[in-house]
């Protein structure tokens, strides 16, 4: 479904990602992690069609995206929920979600999905006609997957969802990410390591744009490599 090779990345001419290979099949949940600036969101933009300047391969569903705009990417079926808000914020939450179902397979079915999205985050229609911007930080997180969803995508990639949460929406969180994993391949970038390493089926160790170490979530967590990474930095 998602296969990079040989990735080298770059913001202007700061290189930030070097030689890094990975693989995505379908129904995988796969995560990455590292510390700040080991380049985890910058390969997710380039997977998202969202970083243009790069050397290497990255292919989506046997595709090579490297003439497609970000939009092509979202139609072949792989949809990136960014860090942050990214909201329509003087929008309600029913139109935040309309937004999201945008390409002809999202539309086709865009009722459907949206009662999917109010069960897995009842929240979202309870507040249907509420403005975006006068939700918490947690409902608007909620929001901007739901949004995600709406586009029907056969790949969800997640930079950090649990971003700025208490740690009892954090939780909460990581149980709909989980529940979503159920119907949808993932790959997730997360700052909360040892409870994203617990889900996956695969991870990789990133450190200064390089994979570092690559395997099971339990494996990663007791080799070592992580505190060798981190260093005296915390391991959430």
């Amino acid at each position: 479904m998602i296969d990079v090779n040989k990735l080298n990345a770059f913001y202007g001419d700061i290189q930030v990602l070097w030689n890094l290979s990975l693989k995505v099949e379908e129904n995988d949940f796969v995560t990455v992690v590292g510390p700040n600036g080991a380049g985890k969101s910058a390969l997710l933009k380039a997977i998202s069609g969202l970083l243009e300047k790069y050397t290497g391969r990255i292919e989506v569903f046997s595709n090579d995206i490297s003439e497609l705009n970000p939009y092509e990417v979202v139609e072949l079926g792989c949809v990136l929920v960014p860090e942050g808000k990214n909201l329509f914020t003087d929008m309600t939450v029913m139109e935040n979600l309309e937004m999201g179902a945008y390409t002809e397979r999202a539309r086709e079915k865009k009722d459907e999905t949206l009662e999917e999205v109010f069960d897995l985050f009842p929240i979202l229609s309870e507040r249907r006609y509420q403005l975006a911007n006068n939700m918490s930080g947690g409902e608007q997180r909620m929001l901007a997957i739901g949004r995600g969803l709406m586009t029907r995508p056969k790949i969800l990639a997640l930079d950090e969802p649990s971003s700025g949460l208490a740690p009892q929406l954090t939780q909460k969180m990581f149980e709909k990410v989980e529940e979503i994993s159920k119907e949808i391949t993932i790959l997730l970038v997360e700052q909360h390591v040892r409870k994203a390493l617990a889900l996956a089926d695969k991870s990789y160790l990133l450190g200064r744009g390089r994979i570092v170490a690559e395997g099971e979530g339990e494996d990663l967590l007791s080799s070592g490599k992580l505190e060798e990474v981190y260093g005296s930095s915390e391991i959430l």
